[in-house]
């Protein structure tokens, strides 16, 4: 890839950082990503042009507000920084097809939903329950190419997905009397299927596991926090399918050999 093609990649990835960013903030808020025009979470104060151009208006305000200097937070530019290096590294990967240009949308669904998890424990039906449709309308295309899925994959991937889950969650609370999963991971796990077929849930579902109890284990010890309190799954489910995505063959020809 050359640098030039890489420096446009980059750029558009910024943007369409920028604009995640709007969509993490408001949709747990249930306010219109649309109108108004982004603005300071503080003050209110409507960002001129000039204090919105991605990555760098951050830079220069040192993070801050131009008017109440309230800080803004280190997450907007990482953001907008990964959106950029999902860009770069789907179109490394993958080259510059319509098929990438779609892994390139549930990349950025998959780092919204990670965000409003992360932060606010729900994983918007706004971005699921569509993505589910989409990813079974996608594996129907003729420029749909792997790793995403066939449509039969597709078909077998969100009902294995979120019926499996589903039905463990349902034991899960029959036997022990807690809620061990949420409709949210559901419907994730669904929607992971339906993009990337069944064969990526065993490989999703071992690797959001093994890194959430990993993190899980380290955040108690850290934070101090009890062991029962809630920890979001969706993070880990979202790191999970996107290592399938990238390299998913890859771990089982080697796991298998």
């Amino acid at each position: 890839m050359s640098w030039e093609l890489a420096s446009i990649l980059f750029i558009y990835g910024l943007v369409v950082g920028s604009f995640l960013n709007v969509c993490i903030y408001r949709l747990p808020r249930e306010k219109s990503i649309v109108r108004p025009g982004s603005g300071c979470p503080g003050c209110g104060y409507r960002l001129a042009w000039y204090d919105n151009i991605p990555l760098l208006s951050w830079v220069w305000l040192r993070g801050r507000c131009r008017r109440c200097q309230q800080a803004i937070g280190w997450v907007y530019p990482l953001v907008e920084l990964t959106t950029a290096l999902l860009a770069l590294q789907v179109g490394y990967q993958f080259g510059l097809t319509w098929s990438s240009l779609l892994i390139a949308l549930l990349g950025c669904a998959f780092l919204v939903l990670m965000m409003i998890d992360f932060y606010h424990y729900i994983l918007p039906d706004i971005i699921t329950l569509p993505g589910i449709v989409l990813g079974l309308l996608v594996a129907a295309l003729p420029i749909s190419e792997p790793p995403l899925a066939t449509l039969e994959a597709a078909l077998w991937g969100a009902g294995l997905g979120g019926g499996g889950l589903w039905l463990f969650a349902y034991l899960f609370e029959k036997i022990t009397g807690k809620v061990g999963m949420g409709m949210g991971d559901i419907k994730l796990l669904a929607m992971i299927g339906a993009w990337l077929g069944w064969q990526s849930l065993p490989l999703t579902l071992f690797l959001a596991g093994l890194l959430g109890s990993v993190v899980g284990i380290i955040w108690m010890v850290v934070a101090h926090r009890d062991r029962s309190q809630q920890i979001p799954f969706g993070p880990y489910l979202v790191l999970g399918a996107w290592v399938h995505l990238c390299c998913g063959p890859e771990i089982y020809r080697w796991y298998f050999s």
